[in-house]
């Protein structure tokens, strides 16, 4: 069995006490994780400057060829994996023993994640709507138009409080290490296999071990420790942890997603032309993703388009993670998906909801170690239903009856939204919506991201400050 240590800067570290990493239906342990205290990672935060040293080191071309060797590596390499090694399939075979993700989602997520490595000149690029990186890696320089620009760095490390649920949002901090900034990472207990992989890949491909700090451990200790001791750091969680750190600069936190497609009037009378995509958006990556839509939105034929995707998808049952076509994930903490399960039953219990999927029989299957959530259809007469402001961790849709123009003041927060429409009055109110963060315009798949476009907010200025910067010759007299 595989001892996984912490890494304290490049240094691996073993703790007397340990956490096993189980199988999700077997509970056979997988890994020995060392688990440390939230005082040991704040103490090493005193040596954080030491790890964007290091990278300072490289120029940030030079760490971009890095991360390209890194993205071969991760993807085909026999890596070292604490007191062993792990090829691509047993890190495979697992994340999918760990998490309940079967392994063809959990090699869909390990091929994003190479691609990103590999792409990350031109997601930076993008990013930085083309800047120099010298200048970010300086802290000022001058555009080509002769105007100085001046970026300062505002913490030498990034934080990041990783979920255990989704390994396709590692993607988010990737960009760090070619900004020369160090990492500091609480894995997720049931998901450490992709920030070690990733590290391991890293170091292999020439990047400076101590720009890398990995401290697994309990998520209201350590993770809490991070959050306060990074100035910049990430955080994964529910609606309640986005809530917590709403409004605070130091914290970007990510959760649920509640991204949506909208049929506009012009193209509703139309809809079984944009199913496929519908369902795509709904079941893909079993549901788990923020980028999952959650609801369908249109002003007519929705019981129609419920009965159409509940059709597509009410059928599906849990098959062996080893099953190349399995699509449904397990939920791995024991009686989690019994309490899902309790809240959808008082929101059916509402007047005008209907659950379009309940002909296909129980939704919920518990087993003895874990248990299932089945794809699941719920049609809403109208906004004001509970249940069209819901998101959940499996392939879950509500089909939310609206007129047109009530739709931008009742969707609520929405990060993605594909509003499938030629009408260019509504395109523009749809631009000018606040509550709606990557927008897409036509027929896309609420799934499918453009890698050279901001998530969730710019990570870019997340992490620099653009402020004045001027310089003269000491013989210079500057009235």
């Amino acid at each position: 069995m595989l001892k996984i240590p912490a890494i304290r800067w490049g240094k691996p570290y073993e703790s007397l006490e340990v956490e096993d990493v189980v199988h999700f239906a077997t509970g056979e342990p997988i890994a020995q994780l060392s688990q440390v205290g939230g005082g040991l990672l704040k103490r090493d935060m005193r040596h954080a400057q030491k790890a964007r040293n290091a990278l300072r080191e490289i120029p940030p071309t030079e760490l971009l060829e890095l991360l390209k060797k890194a993205a071969d590596l991760f993807m085909n390499a026999t890596l070292p994996m604490g007191d062993g090694t792990q090829t691509p399939e047993e890190f495979v075979h697992a994340q999918s023993a760990s998490t309940g993700l079967p392994e063809n989602m959990c090699r869909f997520n390990m091929e994003k994640n190479s691609y990103a490595l590999s792409n990350m000149d031109r997601i930076l690029d993008s990013l930085t709507r083309g800047l120099d990186l010298d200048i970010l890696s300086r802290g000022y320089g001058e555009e080509d138009r002769g105007v100085t620009l001046s970026y300062q760095a505002q913490s030498p490390v990034l934080g990041a409080v990783l979920p255990s649920n989704s390994p396709g949002v590692h993607t988010l901090w990737l960009p760090v290490i070619p900004l020369q900034l160090g990492l500091v990472l609480k894995p997720g207990g049931k998901e450490p296999w992709t920030p070690y992989r990733i590290f391991y890949a890293m170091v292999e491909a020439g990047v400076p071990a101590e720009a890398f700090g990995l401290y697994p451990g309990a998520g209201g200790d350590v993770g809490a420790a991070l959050l306060a001791a990074c100035d910049r750091s990430m955080v994964f969680g529910g609606q309640q942890t986005i809530d917590q750190y709403h409004g605070n600069p130091r914290v970007q936190a990510h959760g649920p997603g509640f991204s949506k497609i909208l049929l506009g009037d012009d193209v509703v009378d139309d809809w079984e032309r944009y199913l496929d995509l519908i369902v795509q958006s709904v079941f893909a990556n079993s549901g788990r993703s923020c980028i999952n839509a959650s609801g369908i939105w249109a002003s007519r034929h929705t019981k129609e388009i419920a009965e159409a995707i509940a059709e597509k998808i009410g059928g599906v049952e849990p098959t062996d993670p080893t099953d190349p076509t399995a699509s449904l994930a397990a939920f791995t903490q024991k009686g989690m998906a019994t309490a899902v399960w309790g809240m959808i039953e008082q929101d059916l219990a509402e007047s005008g909801v209907t659950h379009v999927t309940e002909k296909f029989g129980p939704r919920l299957e518990e087993r003895e170690l874990c248990d299932y959530l089945k794809p699941m259809v719920v049609h809403a007469d109208s906004p004001e239903r509970a249940v069209a402001k819901k998101e959940y961790m499996f392939p879950f849709v509500s089909v939310v009856e609206c007129p047109q123009d009530q739709m931008l003041k009742n969707i609520g927060y929405t990060l993605v939204g594909t509003a499938i429409t030629g009408d260019e009055a509504w395109s523009r109110q749809l631009i000018d919506a606040t509550n709606i963060d990557r927008l897409n315009i036509g027929p896309i798949p609420t799934i499918k991201l453009d890698w050279l476009q901001p998530h969730e907010g710019n990570l870019i200025e997340f992490l620099f400050r653009n402020r004045a910067y001027q310089m003269a010759p000491l013989e210079t007299a500057v009235v």
